[in-house]
């Protein structure tokens, strides 16, 4: 049958190319310097490389246990522990992902069915809302307010309907860089309380909290540990978005349905590199440097900026700043950012792409996990706008 005869229904008929692609690709076709997409600009620790290449030497290139390599989660349930004070199970609460998205992803298969409503804040991480769609679920979605982006935690109550299903969470919060706090995680214990919620935590940037900052994970409230799914990455941590691996964290019988789908999505995940995780995580320094070591890139990057036209609240965490750029220009933040790109050899994200709405708040987001030439390079380029 000739292509042109083929009937297809989209799943996702308004969704194109997600904008991470287009504006790295407009950056290499440009030359321009790649802030946009965020993945670091630097290498990642030689040690680490050489013990995958021992795992590797040493025969572990055969698929891994369904749920990921025992020793690897043995080690997450060590560190999630000693930092937050909850054990999760190895065995039963713990399994190993294709990366943070694909655990996101999987969970939302997994939990949420035909007309169940799962509450999202924009700005958002732009695979929930798709995610929640092909489950057949109805994204809910609650604006946040530049420039703090603080939750409007009064607002999500009255969201809250006898359909929710699940809440979708993100701290550190990509894109603002903003970092909750004690109060934040005793307001979404007090708003689930009594109810059947699922909490799906995004904490990818966990270990990438700012300044003296701390990371609050819902594991560390036992009410919200109850009904919570921790989502993390590797890749962030790491260094290395490329390798593509994650982990999920949660009770036991929500971990069981994740597991059901995981089993047919991905089944299992890059073995030696899991075998090397395990090892390099020995050292606890390699994810607790991380808070100094970002903290230096956000304040050369802020200082490089000094006397531009940009006006900014510092990041809390991860590894973005946003700017905001109205007394530069009225344009809409898309097209600014292309222009930015195409004549001035900077590559950022425009904000109002993780709005549902398009809502433009006159904000770029820059991604500063680069070395430190490249950030000295954008930010002469950014004062002179």
């Amino acid at each position: 049958m000739p292509s042109s005869q083929i009937s297809i229904t989209s799943k996702l008929p308004t969704t194109g190319i997600s904008v991470f692609s287009v504006m790295s690709q407009l950056a290499s076709e440009c030359g321009a310097l790649n802030l946009s997409q965020g993945f670091p600009g630097f290498p990642i620790n030689s040690r680490l490389i050489s013990l995958v290449n021992r795992y590797m030497e040493k025969g572990h290139n055969q698929y891994a246990p369904m749920p990921g390599l025992p020793e690897l989660r043995a080690r997450l349930s060590q560190i999630i522990e000693t930092l937050y004070g909850r054990h999760y199970s190895p065995a039963e609460e713990i399994t190993i992902t294709a990366g943070g998205t694909q655990a996101l992803f999987t969970a939302i298969a997994a939990l949420v069915g035909p007309g169940d409503e799962v509450i999202v804040f924009d700005p958002s991480y732009d695979s929930y809302g798709p995610s929640i769609a092909l489950a057949g679920g109805i994204p809910v979605f609650c604006q946040l307010s530049a420039p703090h982006y603080r939750i409007p935690w009064a607002e999500v109550r009255e969201l809250i309907t006898p359909r929710t299903k699940m809440i979708v969470v993100n701290n550190p919060h990509n894109p603002s860089g903003t970092v909750w706090t004690s109060q934040d995680l005793l307001a979404l214990e007090k708003i689930t309380e009594g109810t059947p919620i699922i909490v799906l935590s995004d904490e990818v940037y966990e270990h990438i909290v700012l300044d003296q900052r701390i990371h609050e994970s819902v594991a560390k409230n036992e009410k919200l540990s109850e009904r919570s799914l921790i989502v993390g990455s590797f890749g962030k941590t790491l260094h290395a978005t490329g390798w593509k691996m994650g982990y999920i964290a949660g009770p036991g019988k929500l971990i069981q349905e994740f597991r059901k789908v995981h089993q047919y999505n991905v089944f299992s995940c890059n073995t030696p590199i899991q075998w090397a995780i395990s090892e390099y995580l020995e050292d606890e320094q390699v994810y607790r440097n991380l808070r100094d070591f970002y903290t230096s890139k956000r304040d050369i990057f802020l200082k490089g900026l000094e006397g531009s036209c940009f006006a900014w609240t510092p990041a809390e965490g991860t590894y973005f700043q946003l700017l905001n750029y109205e007394k530069i220009s009225t344009d809409n933040d898309f097209d600014l950012a292309r222009k930015f790109t195409r004549q001035n050899g900077v590559a950022s994200i425009p904000v109002s792409v993780f709005n549902h709405s398009g809502k433009d708040d006159k904000m770029l987001r820059f991604c500063f996990a680069k070395d430190e030439q490249t950030l000295e390079k954008a930010t002469k380029i950014l004062r002179q706008l």
